[in-house]
């Protein structure tokens, strides 16, 4: 049987607020709720994925990432699969927290700064379909590993002004880290999260994200919906197929797990063509 071979995918937005981390985990589930062996990468030292898979105190865990990436630093081996977690809807976590912060302020003097995130990938690729990266509301050096790892960037986007005026502080970012270190890089799709559709100024915002942008780069079609049962769920520690399963975001949710695999066998089927 052929070796697994891991779509690495970043979930990124500068800015605070957009769904990053809902997303991360529930896409994450979602995939593995299909088939696929999922490994969700918590990059923000504030440790909010790993938090809502179930740790509330993720500054007390070690090993995390900053260890891992800490012995790539330092040449030293890294162990398959040392502290990765499982959470029970079926994906693998590495947690992180505040011992990032650290390691993101020592990363200005090491050789190859940029690439450290991507050399621990490295060495759990072969073990899962996708990996998720789940990182803070920065443009930092952790931020840029990730997109320096990543095969793709997903964005999630409130439908507010700020935040579709950082979208693109962001695309400019990727465009430079595609440019000059990681030239596979591509956006996989902007998710628009936390919408009301009930309110004229959501929908404006939401119209003026598609027309500015869709032209370019794909905007999912089905949007994340405003909802309160949705911000229950990192108290709750559990995903919202699990929370609210029959839910308008529990569905939203489903709909971009089948476009991110879609989009996935479309990519095969092209290169398969190619090489024929």
């Amino acid at each position: 049987m052929a070796k697994k071979k891991a779509t690495v995918i970043a979930i990124a937005n500068q800015k605070g607020g957009t769904g990053k981390t809902t997303t991360c985990e529930n896409l994450g589930i979602g995939l593995a709720d299909a088939g696929k062996a999922v490994l969700l990468i918590d990059a923000d030292p504030q440790g909010s994925l790993s938090i809502a898979l179930g740790q509330q105190r993720p500054d007390d865990l070690e090993p995390t990432l900053a260890d891992m990436m800490e012995r790539i630093i330092r040449d030293e081996p890294v162990l398959p699969c040392e502290g990765v977690l499982h959470h029970p809807e079926g994906v693998d976590y590495m947690p992180g927290n505040i011992t990032l912060s650290g390691l993101e302020a020592s990363l200005v003097n090491v050789m190859s700064r940029e690439t450290i995130l991507r050399q621990y990938l490295d060495t759990l690729k072969d073990r899962y379909d996708y990996i998720l990266l789940d990182g803070s509301p920065s443009l930092g050096m952790l931020t840029i590993n990730m997109l320096v790892a990543a095969d793709s960037v997903l964005v999630p986007v409130q439908a507010q002004y700020l935040s579709a005026k950082g979208l693109e502080q962001l695309l400019t970012t990727v465009g430079k880290v595609k440019r000059q270190i990681n030239p596979k890089l591509r956006i996989e799709g902007v998710l628009l999260t936390m919408v009301d559709g009930r309110t004229n100024y959501n929908r404006e915002i939401s119209e003026l994200i598609r027309e500015t942008y869709g032209k370019k780069i794909r905007i999912y079609d089905t949007p994340i919906p405003r909802s309160v049962r949705a911000a229950e769920i990192s108290a709750e520690r559990k995903s919202i197929f699990r929370h609210d399963p029959n839910g308008k975001v529990a569905e939203a949710y489903r709909q971009l797990t089948r476009d991110v695999l879609d989009d996935a066998a479309k990519r095969l089927k092209r290169s398969k063509e190619t090489c024929l």
